[in-house]
């Protein structure tokens, strides 16, 4: 099986997971990634990719990455928060990034323990490469390794080493045994060192409640739309099984001890940017084609109109477009032996 990425909402991938993973620490909306199951970390709105686990996510690379990139502000800001958890006391001499994708957070892990190698962990060889480009881009190449692995299996620590950090965003939940990816990534722990998943959040906005045509409210009905893939997605996983979704329960189940959480904010206010347009337009546009009947006719004609390209209303040119999202980090320490 795949890993998922991390992209930003919230059953993609901006990242990837396991096989694929949101598709990396990214944020939610329509998206595709963290993630799947070939290791990108992508995000969700609420933590979930809303798409199957059968997507493409070579071909989504560019997409992956330009999620990443514009949810810098916030993955820096949780690099940030991971140092603090750490504490200053700590050495981290090895950081694993599991479903990186792209490895946008990869490198931001990099940068924010300078004296870690980092190991970008994927299912997607082509992302994988996308990785060490990127690290090399920055200057990082020589801290910057990448491991192919297959979500599950991938997890064991006689194929991953061990990690004074382990970072996973929107990986697990493309994993049918979520609490057994939880127990697997804690045993690659060193003693003292960390686990943090991001699998939680809120869902992104975009655009107004009243677009000025079409029913108010459609990115509430895209949501609803979101959840029922997202429990589809769970339900035909290999292994699935059914657990309650607390995050800080399941790390305690898993050994770890200090559980805690910490949410970070990405804020892009209108009129966004380009990049931005240009990302969440190819979000909506592969819901719109994945709808299957799922959105009714009047829902259907506003989204069309929201990706014409031409049409002033759109989302490539109205002046109200923005993107708002929240991801929350599950972390925990396993004990000192």
């Amino acid at each position: 099986m795949n890993a998922p990425k991390d992209p930003g909402q919230h059953h993609d991938h901006p990242g990837h997971a396991p096989g694929h993973a949101h598709r990396h620490g990214d944020s939610h909306t329509p998206s595709p990634s963290p993630s799947h199951t070939s290791g990108h970390g992508h995000g969700h709105g609420h933590g979930h990719n809303a798409v199957a686990d059968d997507l493409d996510w070579e071909r989504l690379a560019t997409h992956l990455e330009t999620g990443g990139e514009l949810h810098l502000p916030a993955h820096r800001s949780t690099a940030a928060r991971l140092r603090e958890l750490v504490g200053p006391g700590r050495q981290v001499r090895r950081v694993l990034d599991i479903g990186s994708g792209p490895g946008v957070m990869t490198c931001v892990l990099a940068e924010a323990f300078p004296d870690a190698e980092v190991v970008a962990v994927d299912g997607t060889p082509a992302l994988l490469d996308r990785a060490l480009a990127r690290a090399e881009r920055l200057g990082l190449a020589g801290r910057v390794s990448v491991r192919h692995a297959r979500l599950p299996e991938g997890l064991a620590e006689d194929a991953l080493g061990t990690a004074d950090l382990v970072w996973s965003s929107k990986t697990v939940h493309h994993l049918g045994d979520q609490q057994g990816a939880l127990d697997a990534l804690a045993r690659v722990l060193r003693p003292g060192g960390t686990l943090a998943v991001a699998e939680g959040g809120l869902p992104m906005r975009f655009l107004p409640r009243d677009l000025g045509f079409g029913r108010p409210g459609l990115q509430t009905r895209l949501d609803a739309l979101h959840e029922d893939r997202y429990q589809a997605m769970r339900a035909g996983l290999p292994g699935s099984v059914p657990v309650v979704e607390d995050w800080p329960a399941m790390l305690r189940r898993a050994g770890l001890t200090g559980v805690g959480a910490f949410t970070t904010l990405l804020d892009l206010p209108a009129p966004l940017g380009e990049p931005g347009r240009d990302f969440l337009h190819a979000q909506l546009t592969r819901l719109r084609d994945a709808s299957d009947g799922s959105l009714d006719v009047p829902d259907m004609d506003t989204l069309d109109r929201l990706l014409d390209p031409a049409a002033p209303e759109g989302l490539l040119r109205r002046p109200d477009v923005f993107l708002l999202s929240a991801a929350t980090v599950f972390a925990g320490t396993r004990p000192a032996r």
